[in-house]
């Protein structure tokens, strides 16, 4: 195997040793199996193809300052699954089976883990595609439930720096009580355009606006919002935002370290007054904002460089992941 460098490492796709995968057939869950086979014949006509029948997951494990291999949160990840599939009229995949089944390919690929210190982590992907030949639009019949992972480094380069973000007011992420709420497929391919054009402009990522009024913050690109207005951490309530396992531990160490939280509808015009901002989620746990333009409105909202209330929050959950701090919420799971 070729030697890697870890600490330099790019958030990106990594061969390893083996992914797990279980079929749903005839109204049942089978056998869990661990391959070492990294593709699989689909047909033509498999309703993931044709109907966007793709729910997935991200995660991560990390090796920690005692040496044990910890993953962060499976329990939510697999809840949020169960509903993403749920909303795709998808088999619901236990989640005793999907937290059993990022255990053992976490164990299989263990030698694939990133060393402690080098700022990567083995990317965890949990997918579930619908696989029935059909033509017609219903909801498939067979479906194949697989996890693969990577070793990842760190999503944006540089570390934890402050990026540049741009409102589209040309682009809506998802509607009103649609699928916003899911990590589905059909969510992020959406968003790629957008994505694309806000890199072109010299941005780092995309801000949405709600779908129905185009006044308050959605989403940072593909992560959540926050901001810290007067001490304060602001977050949006949206039926539209995906839950995310950062952000609601970012909630609760907040609480722990006597910081006052709002999850609630956050007007555009509401940045002037914060004093820190930042898009949080699992690839890259939190992005700094230093700016964010809306240059329809020919506004700018400045934050510069991350401020304290951020960095001591990024500081506190990493090292919950890491094994360098008392995990009090039992957050972690050593898997090895």
């Amino acid at each position: 195997m070729q030697e890697i460098d870890y600490s330099n490492l790019e958030f990106g796709y990594h061969p390893t040793d083996y992914i797990v995968r279980c079929s749903w057939s005839n109204g049942k869950w089978g056998e869990v199996e661990a391959t070492t086979e990294f593709t699989f014949p689909i047909h033509v006509s498999a309703a993931c193809l044709h109907y966007g029948q793709l729910a997935f997951e991200g995660m991560k494990a990390y090796r920690c300052a005692d040496g044990h291999v910890r993953i962060f949160r499976p329990d939510f990840n697999g809840e949020r699954m169960r509903r993403s599939c749920q909303a795709l009229a998808m088999p619901e995949l236990p989640v005793d089976l999907f937290v059993g089944m990022v255990e053992q390919v976490v164990r299989l690929n263990e030698r694939h883990v990133p060393p402690y210190g080098t700022g990567a982590s083995l990317y965890i992907r949990p997918v579930m595609i619908a696989t029935t030949p059909q033509i017609g639009v219903h909801a498939a019949h067979d479906y194949l439930f697989f996890i693969l992972v990577s070793p990842v480094g760190a999503y944006f380069k540089g570390g934890f720096q402050a990026h540049p973000y741009v409102i589209t007011r040309d682009f809506d992420r998802a509607a009103p009580k649609g699928t916003g709420r899911y990590k589905v497929a059909a969510n992020y391919a959406g968003s790629l355009l957008c994505h694309r054009l806000a890199v072109e402009q010299g941005y780092s990522s995309e801000m949405y606006l709600d779908s129905k009024e185009h006044k308050y913050i959605d989403e940072a690109g593909a992560a959540n919002f926050f901001g810290i207005k007067d001490g304060v951490y602001v977050t949006p309530l949206s039926d539209s935002v995906l839950p995310s396992v950062t952000n609601d531990s970012l909630v609760t160490i907040a609480q722990d370290l006597g910081i006052k939280v709002e999850r609630r509808q956050i007007p555009v015009e509401e940045l002037a007054e914060m004093q820190e901002a930042g898009a949080c989620g699992t690839g890259a746990v939190i992005v700094p904002i230093n700016r964010i333009d809306d240059p329809a409105m020919n506004r700018s909202y400045v934050f510069g460089e991350p401020g304290p209330v951020t960095r001591r929050l990024y500081e506190a959950l990493t090292a919950i992941q890491l094994g360098e701090a008392e995990d009090k919420h039992g957050w972690t799971r050593i898997v090895i």
